[in-house]
This record gives C-alpha cells, sequence and structure tokens, in this order.
C-alpha cells in the first residue's frame, strides 16, 4: 500500500514539474502546443501581464532601437497571445509591422483579438525551421520561448537566420532556480552571452529584466564587420 502512494506521489509531482515547471518541454513540441492550446483561454490571467509595466521595459525599448526605422519588418517568433505588439503599438514613433508566429493556434486567436491592426500579421507555424527566407526581417523578438523548443541553439540560429545584417535581436534567458529544472534548455548568464556572441551576434547587452527572465539585445553584424572580427580572432575568411 505504502508503495503505491509512494509511486502514485511521485508520478504527480513528476506531472507538476513537467506540465507545471517545464510546461511540457521535455514532451515534444507537439505536447507544447497542446497545453497551450489547452489554456489559451486563461493565458492572459496565468500571466498577468501589466500594461503600464510591459509598455515601459519592453515596448519603449524597442522602439527606441528601431528609431528613424520607417516601415520596419518585426518578427515575434512565439508571440503566444501578441505581447510584444501591445507593448509597441501604443507607441505613435514605430512605423512598421509585426508578424507574429507561434504554433498555438487558438494562443494566435487570442492574440488577433487582443491586438489585430493593420500593423499587425498572424502566421501559425514552428520556430523550427522558421516559414520565412533569409535576411527578412528588421528585427526579431523571441520572448519567454527559446527554453520550451528541442534544440535552443538551433532555434537560435534560425532566429538570426531571418534577421537581416545590421538588424536587432531581442530574446529572454530564462534564469533562477526553476530555470535548473528545464533540463538541457537554459543556460547560465554568463553562458548565454557566450551563446550569442558565439551565434554571431555583435553589441551584446544582457541584464535582469524580470524575476526569471534575462533580457538580451545583440545585432547582427554586416559583412565587414564579421571580417574584421575574424581578423582580430586571426581567422582567416
Amino acid at each position: 500500500m505504502w508503495i503505491v502512494l509512494f509511486i502514485a506521489g511521485l508520478v504527480g509531482l513528476l506531472a507538476v514539474w513537467e506540465i507545471w515547471i517545464c510546461e511540457g518541454a521535455h514532451l515534444g513540441r507537439r505536447a507544447v502546443v497542446f497545453l497551450y492550446d489547452l489554456t489559451a483561454r486563461r493565458y492572459e490571467r496565468i500571466k498577468c501581464f501589466d500594461p503600464a509595466w510591459e509598455r515601459q521595459y519592453l515596448g519603449e525599448p524597442f522602439v527606441r532601437t528601431l528609431a528613424g526605422l520607417h516601415g520596419a519588418r518585426v518578427l515575434d517568433a512565439g508571440a503566444g497571445s501578441g505581447r510584444l505588439a501591445r507593448a509597441v503599438l501604443p507607441s505613435t514613433a514605430f512605423h512598421g509591422v509585426i508578424t507574429h508566429l507561434d504554433a498555438s493556434r487558438k494562443l494566435l486567436q487570442v492574440g488577433r483579438e487582443l491586438a489585430d491592426s493593420p500593423q499587425t500579421h498572424w502566421v501559425q507555424g514552428w520556430a523550427m525551421p522558421l516559414p520565412f527566407s533569409d535576411s527578412t526581417f528588421d528585427a526579431v523578438s523571441s520572448l519567454e520561448m527559446l527554453e520550451f523548443t528541442p534544440r535552443p541553439r538551433a532555434v537560435l540560429h534560425e532566429l538570426i537566420r531571418v534577421l537581416r545584417p545590421g538588424g536587432w535581436l531581442l530574446i529572454t534567458n530564462r534564469i533562477g532556480w526553476r530555470s535548473r529544472l528545464i533540463l538541457g534548455r537554459t543556460f547560465s548568464p554568463q553562458a548565454f552571452r557566450s551563446l550569442l556572441r558565439e551565434a554571431g551576434l555583435v553589441s551584446i547587452d544582457v541584464y535582469p529584466w524580470q524575476v526569471e527572465y534575462d533580457l538580451a539585445w545583440g545585432r547582427k553584424p554586416y559583412s565587414d564587420e564579421t571580417r574584421m572580427q575574424s581578423k582580430r580572432a586571426g581567422v582567416s575568411t
């Protein structure tokens, strides 16, 4: 009897770990999408986004980074319910279009209801591979997504692939004790900075953002910058 109770308790703990903390990350990407579809209508209540905070600490820095760029093409990968759009679009200084990509059809439906406008597009699809050509976007955002993908490093390279030279990547890194429970999908702050650098980004800035996330900016270099970096490193091109 005690063995049965022990096993039942262990199974319960594993379920809480995988579903609540890891959001199905170790069960495959279709399991992750299933969970998001299942909770799409409760997603906003679960996340408890503060609109004023989002505009100040997400929207305004994003708009400043793209200042002066008219017709900016932005990709929000793992867009969910349109968090980036709701932080950015209230600003009259943003002159561009945000393409929202997410594998969860129901989350995208919620996003359309909350943030649909002439400046938004909504695409259902995977982050690996991304359904876009090389150098398509002026900026790429990926918030709270990387740790829930099967191959975070490969996804990072996909995000950079669709970014034009000179364009900016905005991405989060999961931190805190719970990040260590998502096995093989998270990085220490130092390792994450190195990961961005090894992926070829320059002008990297990583700083605390939320209790469980750091926020990172990085720019995709122009080809001449890449050659100069290689020469400094003693690598011929």
